[in-house]
């Protein structure tokens, strides 16, 4: 019985994480502008990856798998706030240049 509620859980969470990297990678796609498409892609990957996570440690085996997947959780938080900084300040000089390498192809300047 417990074992069915830990499956059921396993995967309700990683469907639910999955959606939020599917709805990261659409907001990739279709939003206006590289600040919020870097706002998107990194907010719902971080969920996303969180949610794959929790729902993974009931299926591990020792507590110090679960610990190793909870610390790959938080190396990569890190290392996406990071990224983004510096996508986004390289973005910002770019602009400040005035280089249109931010708009999208049919939004250039004629």
């Amino acid at each position: 019985m417990m074992r069915t509620i830990a499956d059921l859980f396993t995967i309700a969470a990683v469907c639910a994480g999955a959606f939020f990297f599917v709805a990261g990678t659409v907001g990739l796609l279709r939003f206006p502008d590289s600040y919020t498409r870097l706002h998107a892609l990194t907010k719902a990957d971080n969920l996303g990856l969180g949610l794959i996570v929790l729902g993974l440690l009931p299926q591990v085996g020792s507590v110090s798998l679960g610990l190793k997947l909870i610390a790959i959780w938080f190396i990569v938080l890190l290392a996406s706030a990071t990224a983004s900084q510096m996508i986004a300040r390289a973005i910002r000089e770019s602009e400040q240049k005035g280089n249109a390498a931010t708009s999208r192809p049919e939004e250039a300047p004629r």
